[in-house]
């Protein structure tokens, strides 16, 4: 496993909490606080694009 810096966990009201994290490449990650041993990897604009698409609720369809 990567050495991960893990953020702050971002937790939404009544959800589950997420954290982002970054290695010493820049690689950006997301995991649900709590268990960062399972993680999305991809560049940080990519995570934060995703993040944002589903804040705004584009992302429903990914729930079903």
């Amino acid at each position: 496993m990567p050495d991960i810096s893990w953020e702050e966990p971002f937790c939404a009201e009544g959800n589950n909490c997420f954290r982002i994290g970054t290695d010493a490449d820049g690689r950006a990650y997301i995991a649900v606080a709590g268990q960062e041993g399972t993680y999305l990897t991809d560049s940080r604009e990519a995570l934060g694009a995703l993040i944002r698409e589903i804040k705004a609720g584009k992302a429903d369809h990914l729930l079903r």
